[in-house]
């Protein structure tokens, strides 16, 4: 019998709760994009997971009937590309009947969208976030760096539409000199149609993309910006622990979002925990190592003991290191890449 209990909602030692899980089902990509997997480190030659490192669906989904037992709401999968996982769906038709969860989505590049979402939706998913970082053909192509067009992602985005997978969200990941000059022109595109776009700070996940800090384009200005062109203003947030900071038309004509890890932290609502594709578990999206959940699931531990190790984690979690970001702490120390926990 799988493991149930009421109300076990964990705290960490800020007393902030353990509500979202987001699970990483691999830590390939067919796209190379040059915040994330640049193609100089992720080449030919780069050794991903094997298949008997990965958990499998059944590991993933015993983990998450006990996360939800311990008050995890949320299950987001992410990846690497969650789409080049083989028969995902059959993933989502496990989580979807784990009871007490109240969300289950997946983040995607969006280039397998067309031929999938419409079976994702069957699955069991509810709704999908897709990452795209300009309109403008060259300068994506050179962002992903694999060729992909604008065109594919938005037939992909339509067609989760048409399946259904309702509301979407578009991700930007906005790096200065590189994007930032058509953030008006997303906006645009997506204002009025429904879609949330939500602008991302380019943060300093893992050590390989070659973060600087003068490459950053702060939420203020991110702001400053669209509001000359499509004035906005500042909403409130729907929850606690809300990632992005959320603003919305003057006019009506919906709402847009900014991630601002770098210029305004918000550790202190954080309520993620990620998993990795190979079972660790990290308590921070900067966190330089996990806590092994593979094998004491493939050593004989019962539900009750992943659960009692899962609260020692989290009971003791302290992390804050978008609070705490020096010049000095970006460099001291090996991160996960981003690429293997999803964002």
């Amino acid at each position: 019998m799988p493991y149930a209990v009421v109300d076990m909602t964990l705290f960490d030692a800020r007393q902030r709760p353990l509500r979202d899980l987001r699970i990483s089902v691999t830590d390939r990509c067919n796209f190379r994009c040059t915040y994330c997997m640049p193609k100089e480190i992720f080449g030919p030659d780069h050794a991903f997971l094997q298949r008997d490192e990965l958990l499998s669906y059944e590991e993933i989904t015993r983990l998450a009937r006990i996360f939800v037992s311990q008050g995890i709401e949320k299950i987001r999968l992410t990846g690497g590309e969650p789409l080049v996982r083989r028969d995902l769906p059959a993933l989502i038709e496990q989580l979807r009947t784990i009871p007490g969860l109240q969300d289950l989505t997946l983040t995607t590049n969006g280039s397998l969208l067309r031929q999938q979402a419409k079976r994702l939706k069957e699955a069991g998913l509810q709704r999908i976030t897709v990452s795209l970082d300009a309109l403008d053909d060259a300068t994506f192509k050179r962002m992903n760096d694999v060729g992909v067009p604008v065109a594919t992602v938005l037939d992909g985005i339509e067609a989760a539409r048409e399946a259904g997978l309702w509301p979407i969200k578009v991700n930007a990941v906005v790096e200065r000199g590189v994007n930032d000059a058509g953030m008006v022109d997303l906006a645009r595109h997506f204002k009025g149609t429904g879609v949330i776009l939500r602008f991302i700070e380019f943060m300093d996940v893992g050590t390989t993309n070659g973060w600087k800090l003068d490459r950053v384009v702060p939420l203020r200005e991110m702001a400053d910006r669209i509001n000359a062109d499509l004035p906005i203003e500042p909403a409130e947030a729907n929850y606690r622990g809300e990632v992005a900071k959320r603003w919305r038309y003057l006019d009506g004509s919906g709402e847009i979002g900014f991630i601002s890890s770098i210029s305004q932290p918000f550790c202190g609502d954080c309520t993620l925990a990620r998993l990795s594709p190979e079972g660790e578990l990290f308590t921070c999206l900067f966190a330089a190592r996990g806590h092994d959940f593979r094998s004491r699931l493939r050593d004989g531990s019962s539900d009750d003991d992943l659960a009692a190790y899962l609260a020692s984690v989290w009971r003791v979690r302290d992390d804050r290191y978008s609070e705490m970001r020096t010049a000095e702490t970006n460099a001291a120390a090996a991160r996960v890449e981003m690429s293997h926990i999803g964002g």
